[in-house]
């Protein structure tokens, strides 16, 4: 069943990369219902299980049919290419509640029973409180299980818009949008996503597209969002298969003789490029000595790096990935 996008001409020069924590929050609870996706994630899962046992995520799985509608307005567009987790939530808890109502309704109608449902029933009855109660839910697993993570995810997500925002300028939206997913085929000028989302369409109409790479969307790809919402598409990200592992899994023992343990692992920790913080959150060491060690390796010609936002990123040069490959 597919989702089609139309473009027009004003459409292709408004496409633009952003990154959403909301998004992946939400990505995170569908992830614990849905064991297909679970292949790529079992050490976090096992990290969060504890945590996750914890939370009533009833109201939310509730939303989120296996076919169909999901509402956007709990997870509307990010409202910037870095937005934060604090801003995003609070857009959630300024939606209408009569068109988070609407939303819910579709969503509800679309899973088995959903509408009759206690807790169905209780989310229409009352939208007001269902927007409060569902921003209160999403920002409980946000805290349980994203946040604690963040870093090690967020360096991954924009390690990805990175790199196909090159592939972007090398070759175009056209090429780029096939090699996003192969769910996605280009037809003139409509993107089809193939997938479980229902067989609907939308006109893009001069507002473009937001392209969005997420951790846990993973086997899927994502289209949306339905008016009043701005489209985006959401791709799996580049990189998720170690995305878990630790240093320790992936630095040889010659290379850490060579360079030393710490700077070696460093130095295999840049399967993609990566800030200070997040590298030091994934090797659990001092952002200091992590900047210590970057320079060194970046002297040594081993390392480039760029600023992206907030921050720079490091990525291994051709003889970095030589290094780290060949020892």
């Amino acid at each position: 069943m597919p989702f089609q996008l139309h473009f027009g001409e004003s459409d292709l020069l408004r496409c633009r990369f952003a990154l959403s924590p909301l998004f992946e929050t939400q990505e995170a609870v569908r992830t614990l219902r849905r064991t297909g996706r679970h292949g790529y994630h079992l050490p976090w899962l096992r990290r969060i299980r504890e945590a996750s046992g914890a939370l009533d995520l009833e109201p939310l799985w509730l939303l989120m049919p296996a076919v169909g509608h999901n509402p956007d307005f709990i997870c509307p567009p990010p409202i910037g290419p870095l937005a934060t987790f604090e801003e995003e939530i609070a857009a959630v808890r300024a939606v209408d509640p009569e068109v988070a109502r609407a939303d819910m309704a579709l969503a509800l109608a679309d899973r088995h029973g959903g509408s009759a449902s206690p807790v169905g029933r209780r989310l229409l009855a009352d939208p007001a409180r269902a927007v409060r109660e569902l921003a209160d839910l999403l920002d409980q697993a946000w805290q349980a299980l994203i946040e604690p993570y963040w870093p090690r995810l967020r360096a991954l997500l924009e390690a990805d818009i990175t790199y196909h925002s090159r592939r972007l300028a090398d070759s175009g939206l056209e090429q780029l949008l096939g090699e996003l997913s192969p769910r996605l085929s280009w037809n003139g000028s409509t993107l089809t996503v193939a997938g479980t989302q229902g067989d609907h369409e939308r006109v893009l109409g001069g507002q473009g597209l937001v392209l969005m790479p997420s951790v846990f969307v993973w086997p899927e790809v994502v289209g949306g969002h339905e008016e009043p919402w701005r489209p985006g598409l959401i791709y799996p990200a580049r990189g998720i298969g170690g995305l878990w592992s630790e240093s320790g899994d992936r630095t040889p023992e010659t290379l850490a003789r060579l360079l030393g343990r710490v700077r070696a692992d460093v130095l295999c920790a840049l399967d993609e490029p990566a800030g200070t913080s997040a590298l030091a959150h994934r090797l659990g060491l001092a952002p200091s000595s992590v900047s210590d060690h970057l320079s060194v390796l970046r002297g040594a010609g081993l390392l480039t790096s760029r600023r992206y936002g907030h921050q720079v990123l490091y990525e291994r040069t051709p003889l970095g990935i030589a290094l780290a490959a060949s020892v």
